[in-house]
């Protein structure tokens, strides 16, 4: 999956999470931060990572993305280094044995 289709899904996703109203205000790209542009609270990551899991499956583990990281990390987050964890975790091919 591209990284444009997976920014688009990301922004589908942000909506539902935050209200499309608020991001008329915000053009989300790969260097949107989390938490400076969009001003997203940990009960929003919470809803976003449940909404990643409906849409990927089990193939993206936001929870254990954002658990590898300390506060400064996560403050700091933008959409991109989640684009490409995402990408990154669609390509990974289960090995069949």
């Amino acid at each position: 999956m591209d990284a444009e289709t997976i920014l688009a899904d990301i922004t589908k996703m942000l909506a539902e999470v935050i209200g499309e109203d608020y991001l008329l205000e915000v053009d989300v790209t790969m260097d949107t931060a989390f938490s400076g542009d969009l001003e997203l609270e940990s009960i929003e990551f919470v809803a976003l990572a449940g909404l990643m899991k409906e849409h990927y499956g089990t193939a993206v583990d936001f929870v254990g993305f954002l658990a590898d990281m300390d506060l400064h990390q996560i403050i700091a987050l933008r959409v991109g280094q989640v684009v490409d964890h995402i990408q990154l975790c669609l390509s990974v091919v289960p090995s069949r044995g």
